[in-house]
């Protein structure tokens, strides 16, 4: 079966189907059907599934990313998508990969996952060779023990008999090109030795590096850890540049990062998006003893209050009219998942102050029901606030001309840059307005 399925589905004999076409569901899709893979994906969003079938990317802005347009892939039929999951659950689809969220708001979430496998369970069509189920989602560890093979064996399926489950969680780099599902290494691990094998051999038809685990439990950890490390270490530059706040951090980090086994991190505003901020809370509520793992719990509650300490910082310097630009957490996506944004948002709005938004990648609904804030336009907006904080690095900030910005800063006094270094370049000498970047020596003073 190892050698056939792959072979069947490269022949187009049988077909692929993707559970949830975000990010992660919808570049899988592309990236098979690309290699002339006949995939199918299924989304809860009718408007999603339109947007497919029409050719779009359902994502703003992941051509870039992805690295090629995806309509031929729909104009040759290779590639389409349906809200009619049962219609994948036929034999004619024997790999069903599951890319569908597993937080919500701000903690590990499993109720998409739960749904997702209840339905596969209940519905799959009978056959000789069993199904192939591999996870993409970034799990919870025992996430797999403890929720989706019990799912599955209380329908009378024996995993590794039956069916088969493997654990591949996807690293991904949404800024970087260079960065994607081909290029980068993949820990892949399966419920059976037999199980890895088979999935490594239908990954290898989109990724040239795969990594077989010893088992699923080994794979399904491995994303959460890798992110954990980084999410104490970004959060170790954001408590040094409070705890030394005389000195320009971000120099200092940068000095720190020549010597060869350690990092380069930056201050900032804080985490955001799925993996970083979520990682160290999958850890900690899979652990097996979590009260050994303080670390974490105190990188969590740093991160956390963070989007508190700047919002703070502003209201107590006497600003009265904020501007944030950026509701999405890094540049150039669409990603308010854990936004710094968000949370700096809600305590302004708690200390009374005037606070509004843009983003080019939302729309006005989208930022008042995210945030409770109003959005404004850019850059004309910009002439009401007396401080601007800059979020997100989008293109469409650093793009605007000097005198055009000066021009609209008119009110502005104060400018605090997250991460991106936007406008540094520009020349801030000119009485008014005081420009710094996170991590800057005094940036909170």
């Amino acid at each position: 079966m190892m050698d056939s399925l792959r072979k069947q589905l490269l022949s187009g004999q049988r077909k692929l189907a993707v559970w949830g076409t975000g990010y992660i569901g919808y570049s899988t899709l592309a990236n098979f059907a690309s290699q002339g893979v006949m995939c199918t994906g299924t989304d809860i969003s009718e408007s999603v599934v339109s947007t497919i079938n029409a050719g779009s990317i359902p994502v703003p802005n992941m051509e870039y990313w992805l690295g090629f347009d995806t309509r031929y892939l729909i104009d040759s039929d290779t590639l389409k998508a349906t809200t009619d999951w049962k219609s994948i659950l036929t034999t004619e689809y024997p790999v069903h990969m599951i890319a569908v969220p597993t937080e919500k708001g701000a903690e590990p979430w499993d109720g998409a996952l739960e749904d997702v496998i209840t339905k596969m369970a209940s519905n799959l069509e009978s056959t000789k060779e069993p199904p192939l189920i591999i996870l993409e989602s970034t799990l919870t560890p025992k996430k797999t023990d403890d929720l989706v093979i019990p799912i599955l064996e209380k329908q009378g399926l024996r995993v590794g008999k039956d069916i088969h489950v493997a654990v591949a969680p996807r690293r991904d780099w949404f800024i970087s090109p260079e960065k994607n599902l081909r290029t980068i290494p993949r820990i892949v691990g399966g419920t059976t030795p037999e199980t890895t094998q088979l999935t490594v051999d239908v990954l290898s038809i989109v990724c040239e590096k795969l990594i077989p685990a010893p088992d699923h439990r080994h794979a399904e950890i491995v994303k959460s850890i890798e992110n954990a490390f980084r999410h104490v270490e970004i959060t170790l530059a954001n408590q040094l540049s409070l705890a030394y706040p005389s000195l320009n951090m971000t120099e200092v980090l940068r000095l720190v990062g020549t010597k060869w086994n350690v990092g380069t991190y930056h201050p900032s505003f804080g985490t955001g998006g799925y993996c970083i901020p979520l990682s160290s809370k999958y850890v900690l509520e899979g652990a097996e003893k979590p009260e050994q793992l303080t670390i974490l719990r105190d990188t969590v509650a740093t991160d956390t209050l963070l989007p508190n300490i700047i919002a703070d910082h502003i209201v107590d310097k006497g600003f009265k009219n904020i501007g944030i630009l950026g509701l999405s957490y890094k540049g150039d996506l669409k990603v308010s998942v854990l936004s710094p944004t968000i949370g700096i948002t809600k305590r302004l709005k708690e200390r009374k102050i005037q606070t509004k938004i843009n983003d080019p990648y939302f729309t006005d609904a989208e930022i008042i029901k995210l945030t409770g804030a109003d959005s404004f336009s850019f850059p004309e907006g910009l002439s009401e606030f007396d401080c601007i904080l800059i979020v997100a690095g989008h293109r469409i900030y650093k793009a605007i001309p000097e005198p055009i910005l000066k021009k609209q800063l008119s009110n502005c006094r104060l400018v605090i840059d997250n991460l991106e270094e936007t406008w540094k370049h520009f020349d801030w000498n000119s009485p008014g307005i005081k420009y710094v970047v996170a991590g800057d020596s005094n940036w909170l003073n």
